[in-house]
């Protein structure tokens, strides 16, 4: 018989970011009020689950976020630097046509190839590092439970490679909302399914609420043997 292990990618909460930049990488950006209301509504949602570890990406908001969990747990919060932000040229400014970026033609440059993406890291690489921290985090917890703080683009490109679908998208059709759960189960090394939750919906702005899910009713797919 197989072991039978669960990893839990979750996407942080809410950001303090009244600017509105893209702040990607870029250390200092922390939760806001409502972000720390929804790590402590996950942190409730997983209280009963056999959680034996819990890693994040090294940025502060994805840290932060999964603090609760650990804590309840009895855990410290592990660092995977395969789980941070994807990089991105537009990194610490506004995005948009009529008052963003893409009103200067010095960056149009950086829009030609939307498929690999021409303006951050490559889809590719992005999915192979995301595999390799789901990988890890499903060693350190055999026959258990882990969860993974990452982000809404790592998540949503994991989640795609793992369903063989093609890795660009509409980013406006992601379905990872924030402190959102995408869970990956594994018999022994085999992902046989994938499932997607959201344990914080009802703490979520009205524009921001996912439609690929009904309150906290899993949605997901399963792989045939």
């Amino acid at each position: 018989m197989t072991e039978t292990t669960v990893v839990h990618l979750m996407r942080h909460g809410e950001v303090h970011n009244p600017e509105g930049v893209l702040y990607g990488r870029l250390p200092g950006y922390h939760l806001s009020e409502l972000g720390r209301q929804m790590a402590d509504r996950v942190a409730e949602h997983l209280a009963d689950r056999d959680i034996t570890y819990v890693v994040a990406s090294p940025l502060e908001r994805a840290q932060e976020t999964a603090e609760p969990t650990a804590k309840s747990h009895g855990l410290t919060v592990a660092v995977d630097d395969r789980l941070i932000e994807a990089d991105n040229v537009f990194e610490g400014k506004t995005f948009g046509v009529g008052d963003g970026s893409l009103r200067n033609p010095r960056y149009w440059k950086y829009l030609v190839n939307p498929l690999r993406p021409s303006w951050g890291e490559p889809y590719v690489e992005l999915a192979v590092r995301m595999m390799g921290a789901l990988a890890a985090a499903r060693d350190a917890a055999r026959g258990h439970e882990a969860v993974c703080v990452s982000h809404q683009l790592p998540i949503w490109t994991a989640r795609s490679f793992a369903e063989k679908r093609r890795l660009w998208h509409d980013p406006r059709k992601r379905q990872c909302s924030l402190a959102s759960l995408t869970s990956f189960t594994y018999e022994g090394d085999k992902l046989v399914s994938v499932g997607y939750r959201e344990p914080a919906r009802d703490l979520l702005p009205a524009h921001l609420v996912g439609k690929g899910s009904k309150g906290d009713k899993p949605v997901g797919k399963s792989f045939g043997a």
